[in-house]
């Protein structure tokens, strides 16, 4: 059966809205023609689900999905618009200052719109219609609704937790977000230390290791915390925000301890019972335990759910993934439901949750319909309203030179590989896939044309002023399975495994005088060849040599001995990495996998010289490297969802200078090949084309010259005192002011004292 002509066409300036103003237009496409036109007005929240149409034709596009509206935050989303122009009333004084402070168009660092929407809907939620205040407008939310955001465990016994999900888009800013959030709450209650609607304490919940450093800047007390670094609170607030306190940790402090542990250790003579939810909680809290109720921030919150069974049995490396994230997913949730009832006389531990992630969707094998909304989103700037915005990467897709549509080939090219298969050419039992070798061939055309606009962008950054940042772009391969990973792996790095060596050419390596760990050793175990440079285990039998070749796709991207320009992401050693479960290994290659994954494009960090990442699936959350320019896709993409999923991780922007003319954010790209989304706006880029899209010079500070550094207080005004009472008013001498009878003014104002007239 072949495939229905693709609808879509690209539009001629994604970009249409001014990031620190609400959405004023969008794009618009017709499902018959796939032209589109610019629309007045802001989009409303809307999602997307599969359609009978689209299992036929088997085509990840949104064009034949269907789409249904998100009620409850076009609701929420009217009635905040509302209450904003009422200047947010019913708040405390504490916080109509913040919201002042946080609007103000002439802060150095002006927040975006989604940051402030998606604050300003929590608040709302929380300090007007949860404590029972009604605006004087009639709101389209009924506060009676809030229930509807109340996630209930299976255990009758326990208290549901009180969710509020703000989907926001990759890049958009959703730490600044919770330190905005931390600020209110902290900052009321330091002024009104009984008012338990404000926590003093929030405990900040995330997948990985990775997130859990990079979220430490959500503690107060850090040196580069985010309430320094981007102005959040005014400066007579700090002393109100320090009192509160901000526990970050991942699910995996949250996994039951064995009832035979006694401190690090376990004992076969040693049983405890298993832990009370009130141990649970204060082992897990520490000094949070006394300041309960809590808020709790969930990051990357489409991880944390109650899994249901799966009415379909999956097999193979897809039956591990959805067996590790259902997993994931229970230990999170009954962690969080263990310490909202750890509080006596039934009085909820959290008071509430915000959830926050790209895509707060069900995803498949987690037991619900896929693609479906968690219930309790109350907060939505997705993937396309940020594209629009400008606050990420647009995507680029290859267009054919006479029609300007997506090139066929390169847009659906996982299919368009399935469709060329021929005998003999599928992995017996593995559901029809192909080999790699035929997946290799048939991308191989595409791949070079992606790496060839790399390697142009690659030159221009290298042509730069000496001095400035040089840190080289990255192009990410998305693989189906680890077969095809490693056989991809092998081509562009040009680097291979052979046979273990033996006992005897140990013994005479180390004769001709090899150390123990020499760093030019090409000696390696198995699975350290695959994953990381620089670490050199022990010398020993067993290990294999690793020969460094040329690559087949282009030289820059070769591996050598001391120096690794294409990454192969090991998923299970960087899972392991990544956990802070002590059952969990966690050696040092792992670890060394880690540290660069979360450093690629990050100049002096062991990540900082990777070109090309190859993986499985769409990369770790964790992954903010903002030096993506070209991703390719070479796997099966069932759904929207997953297409937004995918590209996300490459959408981060370089560069957050707005124009000084038309006070838009620049268009910056990612060049997308092999996955098949649509209705996102993104740019045309004909084959075998240059483009004009210079990397910018960015100016930096030099180090040596730190001690040059000169620094402004920022300052709410002037105080002016007196030494002496000498001040004198000579009336009779000043001058006059003579009034006309039609000028007579009709009104006084008296301006504050703030700075020298």
């Amino acid at each position: 059966m072949t495939s229905p002509p693709l609808p879509i066409q690209p539009v001629p300036t994604p970009i249409l809205c001014n990031p620190y103003a609400e959405p004023d237009s969008h794009w618009q496409y017709n499902r018959e023609t796939g032209e589109a036109s610019r629309e007045p007005g802001r989009r409303a929240a809307q999602y997307w689900y599969k359609t009978k149409q689209t299992e036929k034709w088997q085509l990840a596009l949104e064009l034949q999905e269907g789409r249904a509206d998100l009620v409850n935050i076009n609701q929420i989303r009217n009635d905040v618009r509302r209450w904003r122009t009422s200047q947010w009333e019913g708040v405390t004084p504490v916080t109509r200052e913040l919201l002042q402070f946080w609007n103000n168009p002439e802060r150095e660092r002006r927040l975006f719109f989604c940051q402030l929407e998606a604050v300003e809907t929590i608040i709302y939620l929380r300090e007007i219609l949860a404590a029972g205040r009604w605006p004087r407008f009639k709101p389209a939310f009924s506060p009676a609704a809030l229930k509807d955001f109340t996630d209930s465990p299976s255990n009758p016994d326990w208290l549901g937790l009180t969710r509020l999900g703000c989907k926001m888009a990759t890049g958009s800013g959703k730490t600044v977000v919770m330190a905005m959030l931390i600020a209110w709450a902290f900052c009321n209650r330091g002024r009104n230390p009984s008012d338990e609607r404000f926590p003093d304490a929030a405990l900040v919940c995330c997948p990985n290791l990775t997130i859990k450093e990079r979220l430490q800047v959500l503690r107060p007390e850090h040196p580069q915390n985010y309430f320094s670094e981007f102005n959040i609170v005014p400066v007579k607030f700090l002393p109100l925000l320090n009192r509160g306190r901000v526990l970050v940790t991942n699910w995996h402090a949250f996994a039951p301890q064995s009832e035979h542990a006694e401190g690090e250790k376990t004992y076969a003579v040693v049983n405890k019972g298993s832990e009370t939810n009130v141990a649970f909680a204060r082992a897990r809290l520490g000094e949070l335990f006394d300041r309960m109720p809590i808020m709790v921030f969930n990051d990357e919150a489409h991880h944390c759910y109650r899994p249901k069974p799966l009415e379909e049995k999956l097999g193979g490396e897809e039956a591990q993934a959805v067996k590790a994230d259902a997993e994931e997913a229970t230990i999170w949730m009954e962690g969080l439901d263990r310490i909202n009832n750890a509080m006596p006389d039934r009085k909820p531990g959290v008071a509430f949750c915000v959830d926050l992630s790209a895509t707060p969707f069900y995803l498949a094998g987690s037991g619900y319909t896929e693609g479906s909304p968690f219930p309790w989103l109350v907060s939505d700037f997705g993937l396309v309203d940020a594209i629009e915005s400008g606050i990420v990467k647009i995507p680029r897709l290859p267009v054919s030179d006479t029609t300007g549509r997506p090139e066929a080939r390169y847009f659906r090219l996982w299919k368009s590989i399935a469709d060329n298969l021929q005998p003999g050419e599928k992995l017996p039992g593995r559901q029809g896939k192909p080999k790699p070798e035929v997946v290799y061939r048939e991308a191989q055309a595409a791949l070079r044309q992606l790496a060839g606009q790399w390697k142009e962008r690659f030159e221009q950054i290298q042509r730069a002023t000496p001095g400035k940042d040089a840190t080289p772009p990255v192009l990410i391969v998305v693989c189906d399975n680890t077969d095809i990973a490693e056989f991809f792996y092998r081509k562009i790095s040009g680097e291979t495994v052979e046979a273990p060596i033996t006992a005897e050419d140990v013994a005479a390596e180390l004769a001709a005088g090899a150390g123990p760990n020499d760093a030019n050793d090409p000696l390696e175990t198995a699975e350290n060849a695959a994953a990381v440079p620089a670490f050199k285990p022990e010398k020993k039998a067993g290990r294999v040599k690793v020969v460094y070749g040329e690559s087949d796709i282009l030289p820059e991207f070769s591996n050598a001995s001391n120096s690794r320009h294409t990454l192969r992401i090991d998923s299970k050693l960087l899972a392991a990495a990544e956990s802070e479960d002590p059952s969990q290994s966690r050696d040092a290659a792992a670890e060394e996998l880690r540290r660069i994954v979360a450093s690629v494009g990050k100049p002096g960090q062991p990540g900082e010289r990777v070109r090309c990442v190859v993986s499985v699936a769409m990369l770790t959350e964790g992954w903010d490297a903002n030096n993506v320019t070209n991703i390719i896709g070479l796997r099966a993409f069932g759904s929207q969802l997953l297409c937004e999923q995918v590209v996300g991780r490459g959408l981060r922007r370089m560069d957050y200078t707005p124009d000084p003319v038309t006070g838009l954010l620049t268009e910056e790209y990612v060049d997308v090949y092999g996955i098949p989304f649509s209705v996102v706006p993104f740019k045309g880029r004909p084959i075998n084309t240059s483009t004009d899209d210079r990397p910018k010079n960015h100016v930096q500070s030099l180090p040596e010259r730190a001690a040059l550094e000169i620094r402004f207080p920022v300052v709410e005004g002037y105080a002016f005192a007196l030494n002496k009472n000498l001040i004198q008013c000579d009336i009779a001498a000043m001058e006059t002011l003579e009034l006309e009878p039609d000028e007579e003014p009709t009104a006084t104002f008296v301006l504050p004292t703030m700075g020298y007239q």
